[in-house]
């Protein structure tokens, strides 16, 4: 073997150890994170299909994550903990300033093929309260200071008809979740609450409340819907698997959504209107953790 000879077969061998290397370090898990829109464990439930099919398409090990409330996703993206989350539409918007998040899917209702939806003010029937000018001193539940249809929406929209809730009503709570402001209403532990439409419907359908018992007093302009989302350092082959996979996950349940049709991609400007309502509001995001 001449040097020239053995030069160029050493160099190819030390291309192909470093290209080991590489794929040696091409992770294997995939860190799923999930808001709490439901108690921990009836999240990961409500979604281990998905997860399922997610590691069957992507061969990696789906780990998922539910925080104790919003901001708990978006701390644990920011510290590298999970590697994609199923953000709410300002929960994102924050995760996009403050850990890095990109969106790149969302879910598309099998049911509906809508890629927005909105949030809803319901009351007990049994109240009598059936406009927004009969909440006034009365007791109201948000959902978490991080929820789009749970809080900025619902918030926005109404001081855009004059009503500042932070005095409008008597009292005013944040539940932690979606189902626990239907059931604060239900069981009488406020008069009224704001409450993202499809979530209510799915506590419907699971029997948890019965819709006739609800008045809907109010709805929200449209949301865009919740989006999935990775940290951008995510290495684009695992980017890549994870979009494919998704897309191709249809016919299963995806939490409140109903059945699946895929995941549709989108962007981070669809979540412009999102920064547009927040400042509105005048919210300030870099403080809002």
């Amino acid at each position: 073997m001449t040097r020239k000879t053995w030069l160029q077969s050493a160099a190819a061998g030390l291309a192909l150890v470093m290209a080991g290397g590489v794929l040696a370090q091409q992770p294997t898990e995939l860190r799923v994170g999930l808001i709490p829109s439901e108690d921990a464990q009836a999240m990961v439930r409500a979604s281990q299909q998905v997860m399922e099919q997610l590691a069957a398409k992507t061969g990696m090990k789906v780990r998922p994550f539910v925080a104790n409330d919003y901001n708990g996703v978006i701390e644990a993206m920011r510290s590298g903990k999970i590697d994609v989350a199923y953000f709410g539409p300002f929960s994102y918007v924050l995760a996009s300033q403050l850990a890095n998040a990109e969106a790149f899917a969302i879910p598309v209702s099998k049911k509906s093929g809508q890629s927005s939806y909105q949030s809803i003010l319901i009351t007990r029937k049994d109240k009598g309260l059936n406009t927004v000018a009969q909440l006034q001193g009365k007791t109201f539940a948000f959902v978490d200071p991080s929820s789009a249809s749970g809080h900025l929406f619902p918030k926005a929209g109404l001081k855009g008809e004059g009503v500042d809730t932070d005095k409008y009503f008597s009292r005013v709570i944040f539940s932690g979740s979606h189902d626990a402001s239907i059931l604060a209403v239900a069981n009488n532990k406020v008069d009224a609450a704001a409450v993202a439409e499809p979530i209510f419907f799915n506590a419907v359908a699971k029997g948890h409340v019965k819709a006739e018992d609800f008045q809907v007093v109010w709805r929200s302009q449209p949301i865009p819907e919740s989006p999935m989302a990775w940290r951008k350092n995510l290495d684009a082959s695992t980017k890549q698997k994870v979009a494919t996979a998704l897309a191709e996950i249809k016919g299963l349940p995806w939490g409140d959504r109903g059945e699946l049709n895929g995941f549709a991609s989108t962007n981070d400007q669809a979540y412009d209107v999102v920064r547009a309502t927040a400042k509105a509001l005048n919210l300030d995001l870099g403080k809002m953790k």
